[in-house]
């Protein structure tokens, strides 16, 4: 009897560890981790892919989707409605990106992405982030691609176009 009641006990915790890392799991795709000291970004001034892509389905007017990353990635796929600014990691990706600023109202609802790898390793977003920031943008997000634009945004079957 007592190896059986071992037994019983081992399968118990087996079965609520399980669960308890299948939780935090379904929790981490779900709920976005804060932005790490480093990030230009507040966690208010973020969206997670699943919530833009719904959000862009009500086609607002206001809503201007910006892409900063390099160019033959926005050109093999983007989100619809997206411009190519960037890249942000270069004196003339955020160059540019302040030229096309000028002309746009501060109140402006911004969301800048990129997604050419993962999120921490981005070379583009935070540039891009502080100079629209610092020239006075009220309005302004950051669509968090954790892994990249291909995992996170094209494989979920969220939608696309491609060229330009």
């Amino acid at each position: 009897m007592p190896l059986r009641l071992a037994l019983v006990r081992v399968l118990a915790f087996c079965a609520v560890t399980a669960l308890l890392l299948s939780a935090r799991d379904i929790y981490s795709l779900t709920v976005p981790t804060l932005s790490p000291a480093s990030d230009p970004w507040t966690l208010e001034q973020t969206v997670v892919a699943a919530d833009f892509a719904k959000e862009i389905q009500q086609k607002h007017d206001s809503l201007r989707i910006i892409y900063v990353g390099v160019h033959t990635l926005y050109a093999g796929a983007h989100i619809p409605g997206a411009v190519f600014h960037g890249p942000g990691s270069t004196e003339e990706g955020i160059a540019e990106l302040k030229e096309y600023a000028k002309s746009v109202p501060r109140n402006s609802n911004l969301v800048l992405y990129c997604g050419c790898c993962p999120l921490e390793k981005c070379p583009n977003l935070r540039p891009a982030f502080t100079a629209l920031r610092d020239s006075g943008f009220t309005h302004l997000r950051v669509l968090l691609l954790p892994t990249s634009f291909a995992e996170d945004w094209v494989e979920k079957g969220y939608p696309i176009e491609k060229g330009r």
